[in-house]
C-alpha cells in the first residue's frame, strides 16, 4: 500500500475517514465525546436545532389541542424538557440527537384525564406519572415494559390513537370563518376551503416525498410559509392561542377530591407513565438506527430525563414529555450530531412561547395537513407487524380499533387479557400444559428475553 493511500485511510478527528474521493466517511469509533456539547459539530447543531425547533411548533401546537391543553402550556413543556435533556446528556446520555418534546401518542390520554378528573388535577396526575417513573428508573424496569406488552400491541395502540388524531383534525379541512357560515353546508366558500386543504396536504406530501431523506423539515417550512401568505389573501381559519399566565404551584389534588377518584386517577397515572417509558424505549429504538456516528442508546438513562422533566412541569401544570421520533428524525437529518441541538430546539420554541401572537397567524388548513399526516404515520406503523406474523397483526389491529372506540386504557388492557387467555388456552388445551406451568414459563421467558436488553 502507497503512502498516499495510507493516508487516505488514515481517521480523522472525531471518528472520521477521509474516503478515496476526499470526502469525509463517519465511522462508529470507540470514543464519541460528550453527547451534550462537541465544538467541532457546534454549527452543525444549531443549525439542526433552529430548523427542528421551528417545525416542532405546529407539531406541537396540534397535540396541545389534541390534548385538551392550553397551546402555551405545551411550548412551556417542550423549552422546559429540552433544557432538561441537554442537562441531562452531560451525565447520563439516554441518546445523541433525540429531540424532546410532547407526544402525539399520549395526547387522547391527557383529553381523558382532563375529561375525567379536570384541569385542577392535572398536575398531581403528572407529578403522580413522574414519580412511577422515577420508581421505574431507579430499578430499571423498563426493559421488561416492551416484554411484558408485546410491541406489535403498543403498534395497535398507536396506531388507533393515530385515527383519533387524523379524524380530529380532518375537520379543520372544511371549517370556516364565522362570517362565511351559511344556511347551506356546503356553499360556494367551504368548498373553497376544502380544496385550498386538498392542495397544501397535497403538496405537504408530494414534499415530503421528495425530501424526506435529505431535509424533513422543508415541507413543513413550505406549508407554513404558504399558508401564512395565502391567509393574507383569502379569509380562512386561524389558529388562535388563549393567553394564559405560566405560574409555578406546588402540584396538589383538588380538595374535593374522594377516594374513589384517587384510586382511578393512580390507575388513570400508572397507564400514562407505562405508554410513556414505552414509547421512549421504541423511539430509542428507531434514533439508534438514524444515529450519524451508530452510537447506542440507553432507555434507562433516557427514562431519568423524562421523569424529571415531567416532574418538574407539574410544577408549572405543564404535560409528559418524550423524545419524538419526527422530531429526531428532522434533527438528525438537519444535521446534529449531539444533544447541544436541542438547546436551540428550546430557545425557538421559547421564543413563540413568550410572543404567542405570532401563532395567530398559522392557518387552521395547514395545522390539519401536518396533523392529519402525523396520525397517517401512526397508523402505517401496523406494517411493522406483519413481521411478527398474522397472530400479532390481526390483534394489533383489534387493539387498535378498542382504543379507538373505547379509549387507550380499556382498549389496551382488553387486548392484553385476551391475548392472556389466548396463549392460556393454547399452553393448557393444546399442549397439556398445567396452569401454574403456563405462569411459571411466562415469568422465566419474561426474565430470559429481559436479559439483553438495557
Amino acid at each position: 500500500m502507497s503512502s498516499e493511500t495510507e493516508k487516505e485511510n488514515q481517521p480523522a478527528s472525531g471518528g472520521e475517514n477521509i474516503g478515496p474521493d476526499g470526502q469525509v466517511v463517519l465511522t462508529a469509533d470507540k470514543h464519541f465525546g460528550a453527547a451534550a456539547f462537541q465544538a467541532k459539530y457546534a454549527l452543525r447543531d444549531t443549525a439542526a436545532g433552529l430548523i427542528t425547533g421551528t417545525m416542532a411548533i405546529p407539531l406541537s401546537i396540534g397535540i396541545a389541542m389534541m390534548s385538551d391543553y392550553p397551546i402555551k402550556v405545551g411550548l412551556a413543556t417542550v423549552v422546559f424538557a429540552s433544557f432538561i435533556a441537554w442537562i441531562n446528556a452531560w451525565f447520563k446520555p439516554g441518546n445523541y440527537i433525540g429531540s424532546p418534546g410532547i407526544a402525539a401518542g399520549l395526547a387522547p390520554a391527557l383529553a381523558l384525564g382532563v375529561a375525567s378528573f379536570g384541569m385542577e388535577n392535572m398536575a398531581f396526575c403528572i407529578f403522580l406519572t413522574a414519580a412511577m417513573q422515577a420508581v421505574c428508573w431507579y430499578y430499571n424496569w423498563q426493559k421488561y415494559l416492551l416484554v411484558a406488552v408485546p410491541v406489535y400491541l403498543v403498534e395497535g395502540l398507536l396506531a388507533g390513537v393515530g385515527l383519533k388524531i387524523l379524524l380530529k383534525f380532518s375537520e379543520f379541512t372544511y371549517e370556516l370563518p364565522e362570517e362565511a357560515v351559511g344556511e347551506e353546508f356546503w356553499n360556494a366558500a367551504r368548498i373553497q376551503m376544502v380544496l385550498i386543504s386538498a392542495a397544501g396536504f397535497g403538496v405537504f406530501l408530494y414534499l415530503f416525498a421528495k425530501f424526506k431523506d435529505i431535509q424533513p423539515a422543508i415541507p413543513y417550512f413550505v406549508l407554513i410559509v404558504g399558508g401564512v401568505i395565502l391567509a393574507q389573501v383569502i379569509t380562512v381559519p386561524m389558529i388562535f392561542v388563549e393567553d394564559i399566565d405560566l405560574y409555578l404551584r406546588l402540584p396538589l389534588p383538588a380538595p374535593d377530591v374522594t377516594i374513589t377518584l384517587m384510586i382511578l386517577m393512580i390507575l388513570f397515572c400508572a397507564m400514562l407513565a407505562t405508554i410513556d417509558v414505552i414509547e421512549q424505549v421504541m423511539s430509542n429504538a428507531a434514533i439508534e438506527k438514524i444515529d450519524p456516528l451508530k452510537r447506542k442508546c440507553n432507555s434507562n438513562n433516557s427514562l431519568l430525563a423524562i421523569w424529571i422533566a415531567n416532574m418538574g412541569s407539574s410544577f408549572f401544570g405543564g404535560m409528559t414529555n418524550l423524545d419524538g421520533l419526527a422530531k429526531s428524525t428532522t434533527n438528525r437529518l438537519a444535521g446534529a450530531y449531539t444533544k447541544f441541538s436541542v438547546i436551540f430546539i428550546g430557545l425557538v420554541v421559547g421564543f413563540f412561547l413568550f410572543n404567542s401572537e405570532y401563532l395567530e397567524f398559522l392557518p387552521k388548513f395547514a395545522l390539519a395537513a401536518i396533523m392529519m399526516f402525523s396520525g397517517y404515520k401512526m397508523i402505517a406503523g401496523l406494517v411493522h407487524v406483519t413481521h411478527y406474523g398474522p397472530y400479532a397483526l390481526m390483534l394489533a389491529v383489534l387493539c387498535g380499533l378498542l382504543v379507538f372506540e373505547l379509549g387507550i386504557f380499556e382498549g389496551l388492557v382488553i387486548a392484553m387479557v385476551l391475548h392472556a387467555i389466548i396463549h392460556y388456552m393454547v399452553y393448557t388445551k393444546h399442549d397439556q400444559m398445567p396452569g401454574r406451568d403456563v405462569v411459571r414459563r411466562y415469568f422465566e421467558n419474561l426474565k430470559r428475553d429481559s436479559s439483553n436488553l438495557q
